[in-house]
């Protein structure tokens, strides 16, 4: 795309050093230091950083153009903006060619069950027969039996999306599932996609280091459900307390769907039993009850699956397969996963005080009679220090014995991080405190017993820490392997 085009189907406000100029965009950047020969270099104002502080650097890089919020001194073109975070997503848009518009993309959103819900989603389309990409937590991949692509967010920045999305377009694959954060829908990364369908999972406490307030968390995700538009699918937890106000926001002419345990819904779970093989109930679609036995746990495992029944309804799929193609699958990496046996020792992502009451539940509810529950956990470091003593407080009441340790503590004092999960927990003397998540883990081994679990928690998926000065490899799964496979 040559610079005048794009200058051409933009706003600005002004064009600086634009006489005759008529250079070919190479690519889109905005980050300095990885920026090619030929890029358009957009200076993003963040929570940080002001790229327009490193458009020199840009420029000394190969930038042949940059857009900005303020003119600079520099002799190369400038499109002058109100706001570079939202002029990058029209930018990114425009220069792949609105990928999104030819794609049936489905849009999940929620502060738990994303991952899962995304991948039991992609399964559904491929088990009638409909490729589907999905991009998320994880990477994205171009099938189920795909590898991930690494992902630096959960929603990638909206360059790196739209390229995703022209690649799936390449690729002739019709659908795509993605994961949709509240930070994506406020930071713009996902506007101009055009979205087919949105679902819903849970809104509990998260995030609000960023957002502020719950009502402020609601309304960025909020923001997914808003833009649908006539003949588009909204999916809905019903026995969410946030549900009747996303239900509020939603157009008319959207086809609205919803699930739940314990309140009325469309799709409804009933006669929910757990054991040490999974977990089975009766489902109601609509007017027909099926029989459902799944080969994961947990109530919130109930939830999802449920989430993805009512996507399958809205997309007209076949739901008696639907429901055997769900028995068929295990767990997400991560989530709810069991990676030894005697004791059974589960690593999850669990990083939310209702994510973590979530899976503790879950695991007690495979405890075996005589066995006790052992947990242990971490907070990340810059982020809502507020869920800390919450998590504690939870982590006391539903296991019976806790090891604080610490997760990706990030510039912050890991013993300050556990400090305050320790506020909440009352008695403190009882609580293992190991600041070495290593050690943690191994204090957990000399503690369990066969009959025992252990659960993991904070981290899931992750193969990495984050301290003050590095990032080191770190992977939960692997150091339970080692750790608990060498147990006598």
């Amino acid at each position: 795309m040559r610079l005048r085009t794009l200058t051409e189907n933009i706003s600005y406000l002004e064009l600086v050093n634009f006489e005759d100029y008529t250079d070919e965009i190479g690519g889109i950047s905005y980050n300095s230091k990885k920026t090619k020969r030929g890029d358009l270099f957009i200076c993003l104002t963040g929570e940080h950083v002001d790229g327009h502080e490193y458009a020199e650097e840009a420029v000394a890089n190969g930038a042949m153009a940059c857009v900005v919020e303020r003119r600079l001194n520099l002799d190369i073109p400038q499109i002058v903006v109100s706001d570079t975070t939202e002029a990058i997503a029209e930018i990114a848009d425009l220069f792949y060619s609105s990928p999104s518009k030819k794609l049936n993309i489905i849009g999940v959103t929620g502060t738990n069950g994303k991952t899962t819900v995304t991948h039991l989603i992609q399964k559904l389309f491929e088990a009638n027969g409909k490729e589907c990409a999905l991009i998320g937590t994880l990477g994205h991949k171009f099938s189920s039996d795909d590898v991930y692509r690494d992902a630096k967010h959960t929603t990638p920045q909206a360059p790196e999306l739209q390229d995703i999305l022209y690649q799936i377009n390449e690729k002739c694959i019709p659908n795509v599932v993605m994961e949709v954060s509240s930070h994506a829908l406020v930071q713009h990364r996902v506007d101009y996609c055009d979205f087919n369908g949105a679902v819903f999972t849970n809104l509990t406490q998260d995030h609000l280091d960023f957002h502020i307030t719950m009502n402020n968390y609601f309304k960025a995700k909020a923001i997914l459900f808003e833009r649908l538009v006539a003949g588009d699918f909204a999916v809905i937890n019903a026995d969410d307390e946030y549900a009747q106000k996303f239900i509020e926001v939603i157009s008319p002419t959207v086809n609205l769907y919803t699930y739940g345990i314990n309140n009325s819904a469309d799709i409804m779970a009933k006669d929910i039993v757990f054991n040490h093989d999974g977990a089975s109930f009766t489902c109601k679609v609509k007017e027909n009850e099926y029989p459902v036995k799944l080969r994961m746990n947990g109530m919130f495992s109930v939830y999802n699956v449920l989430a993805g029944i009512a996507t399958a309804l809205a997309s007209g799929f076949d739901i008696p397969k639907s429901i055997k193609t769900l028995e068929n699958l295990g767990g997400v990496a991560g989530r709810f996963e069991v990676v030894i046996n005697q004791p059974t020792v589960i690593v999850d992502y669990a990083h939310t005080p209702d994510g973590l009451e979530n899976v503790l539940k879950a695991a007690r509810d495979i405890t075996p009679s005589g066995g006790k529950l052992i947990c242990v956990f971490g907070c990340g470091g810059d982020r809502d220090a507020t869920k800390r003593p919450k998590m504690g407080r939870i982590a006391e009441e539903l296991a019976d014995k806790v090891i604080v340790t610490s997760d990706n503590p990030r510039s912050e004092d890991p013993q300050q991080i556990i400090t305050d999960i320790l506020a909440g927990i009352s008695k403190v003397n009882e609580v293992i405190v190991e600041p070495d998540r290593e050690l943690a883990i191994k204090e957990a081994r000399k503690l369990a017993k066969p009959c025992d679990v252990v659960l993991v928690a904070g981290k899931g998926h992750e193969n990495y820490q984050i301290l003050a000065d590095e990032t080191i490899h770190f992977d939960d799964r692997e150091k339970v392997s080692e750790i608990f496979g060498s147990k006598n």
